[in-house]
């Protein structure tokens, strides 16, 4: 029970330093604006560890590579752990498990990647009902509008309520459910 105690710390610590990582991303890929309070907090509770990786690791294309690289292998080092607690043989296992690994890493980041889009556009829909004069509303419109640009082209307006957010999570959930699921499975048979 111990062992379970603390492979949930373990899991609910790193994935909360992970969302702030893609958030960080995500932020400085739409290029939102970073002088809002929301924007600092991640920042600050990120800049430790990106900033040092970021003098070895260049951007690509306005892409910053070096966060997304640092949430990949603390992601490899969470499944580590996880798998070391729970007694997995890894003298057994040798270096076979290794691209399952990295595999399985990358498919659960991409699964909290969808979580977090999830979260943000939910969060700007409903200060958008509750109070849009709110001082995070600007951040997260601009986190939120580039992902609900295509379906508000296809998705029409019904009682001048926008439906492309409905739209959206709907999408999401079939690629948590689809390929992302698909592919944890296939990773998780071969560890």
């Amino acid at each position: 029970m111990l062992i379970q105690a603390l492979q949930f710390l373990l899991q609910n610590l790193a994935n909360l330093f992970l969302i702030a990582l893609l958030l960080r991303f995500y932020m400085q890929w739409v290029r939102v604006p970073f002088q809002n309070p929301f924007a600092q907090f991640v920042i600050k509770l990120t800049d430790f560890a990106v900033r040092p990786l970021r003098r070895i690791i260049p951007g690509l294309f306005g892409v910053d590579l070096g966060t997304l690289l640092l949430a990949w292998v603390l992601e490899i080092l969470l499944l580590l752990a996880l798998l070391g607690l729970g007694g997995f043989p890894f003298a057994i296992a040798g270096s076979a498990i290794v691209p399952w690994l990295l595999l399985l890493a990358a498919v659960k980041l991409a699964s909290l990647a969808v979580y977090v889009l999830i979260g943000l556009v939910i969060v700007m829909a409903v200060l958008s009902l509750v109070n849009p004069f709110s001082p995070l509303m600007p951040v997260f419109s601009a986190l939120a509008t580039p992902l609900l640009r295509p379906f508000q082209r296809w998705v029409p307006t019904v009682a001048n309520f926008d439906l492309s957010p409905l739209i959206f999570l709907l999408v999401c959930q079939l690629v948590i459910m689809l390929p992302l699921t698909w592919l944890e499975r296939l990773a998780n048979a071969h560890l």
